[in-house]
């Protein structure tokens, strides 16, 4: 997958890295300073608090995303019991991560649009600019799916928390990371398409709002 770019083209495989590094280290972090922000200090204990990628990638998580197209970073620790507002505290630091994702989805089409017509779609920057956007983007829908253990289910949470959801709640936080993996295999290995699927429809949402051609 992302791997092959190795062989075929050196500088967009880099490129593209440096783009999931970035989406990645951003992703972390934000989750770590809304943590911080809501008056938990366990991230910044943990040395989280920052945009250094070395201290949010996980070494395997990283290479099954070059190498199968799905991985993940270190999970940021968070402590409910030092938030102010413990209902709405997790759903604010799970958000803060697709939500900065999108930020910089944005941010770097709008350079594109600015520079992309002046320097080609030939041009590494425009399409270093291009990836940057596309990953972000695709990092940020994909977090917002509410299958634990990804950002989308503390809000699901959220919307689960009275006594009498707590037998489902249990269920959904211990089972939610093998469903999640079941459908990742279907979706890689069966060809179900369901990821994406989710993925084009809303990825195309956004880029049409931008004004962008669809990139899916």
């Amino acid at each position: 997958m992302i791997l092959s770019l190795l062989f075929e083209n050196p500088l967009l495989f880099f490129a593209l890295v440096i783009g999931i590094v970035a989406a990645l280290a951003v992703h972390e972090f934000s989750h770590a300073l809304a943590a911080h922000t809501l008056g938990d200090p366990t991230a910044e204990r943990a040395g989280r608090l920052t945009l250094n990628p070395l201290n949010h990638l996980d070494p395997i998580g990283f290479l099954m995303l070059l190498v199968a197209g799905f991985g993940y970073a270190k999970p940021v620790p968070y402590n409910p019991l030092y938030l102010r507002d413990r209902v709405m505290g997790p759903v604010l630091i799970g958000l803060a991560g697709p939500a900065s994702n999108v930020v910089f989805a944005i941010i770097s089409v709008l350079v594109l649009k600015a520079v992309g017509p002046a320097l080609g779609n030939g041009n590494l920057l425009t399409q270093f600019l291009y990836m940057v956007s596309f990953i972000n983007i695709n990092l940020a829908i994909f977090n917002f799916i509410p299958i634990p253990p990804l950002d989308g289910s503390k809000v699901l949470f959220a919307v689960l928390s009275g006594p009498q959801w707590n037998r489902l709640r249990f269920s959904l936080e211990t089972q939610g990371p093998f469903v999640l993996l079941m459908l990742i295999i279907a979706d890689s290995v069966l060809g179900t398409h369901i990821f994406s699927h989710i993925l084009g429809f809303f990825g195309n949402a956004f880029f049409h709002l931008m004004g962008m051609p669809g990139a899916y």
